[in-house]
């Protein structure tokens, strides 16, 4: 079984991952570094001189891969579910968990990351706080339809994340230990 990270960008996707991947003993995956090692370039290097739309063909790619196979915690780009086909492949082949967080706080976490070296490409070219609460709005009902579980990072260390995902597992019956 996988565990499948969902949800807006800056909402922890990455250090959950790791952190779940640690306790669980499961490889941990991110189909974004997957689109980066597939290109040999940073996704604001690909999305610059190819676009989203190509952006988009190599991260269903990635999804495609990284879903036929098992013990594995996966994040997902904040989009990678727009796309019907990933969404059906990430949910028939994983347990879905839906990071989620206030918009003002996830964009102090972007701004902090650019700070630090890590850009992230506009997605619609409007003002950051503005787009985040609307790419947010947009994706909401695509989150909850595949997400078997929603928690709200806002306030949350990712460990506490973490513990959360391994309990809801537990309490389901499944063993989140992958190996």
């Amino acid at each position: 079984m996988n565990i499948v990270l969902i949800g807006p960008r800056c909402s922890g996707k990455t250090t959950v991952g790791r952190l779940l991947a640690e306790r669980t003993g499961k490889t941990f995956r991110d189909t974004d570094a997957l689109v980066e090692a597939m290109v040999g370039k940073t996704i604001e290097s690909l999305i610059a001189t190819r676009g989203w739309e190509i952006f988009r063909v190599l991260e269903k790619r990635a999804v495609a891969t990284l879903a036929a196979k098992d013990r594995q915690v996966i994040a997902t780009g904040g989009g990678a579910v727009e796309d019907r086909d990933n969404a059906r492949n990430l949910a028939e082949r994983g347990f879905v968990v839906w990071l989620d967080g206030r918009p003002e706080i996830l964009m102090g976490r972007q701004e902090a990351q650019q700070r630090s070296g890590l850009v992230r490409p506009s997605l619609t070219g409007q003002d950051p706080l503005g787009e985040m609460r609307r790419v947010l709005a947009a994706r909401r009902g695509r989150y909850e339809s595949i997400a078997a579980l929603r928690i709200d990072t806002t306030d949350r260390t990712a460990a506490e994340a973490a513990d959360e995902i391994i309990a809801t597992l537990q309490q389901e019956g499944e063993q989140p230990h992958g190996r």
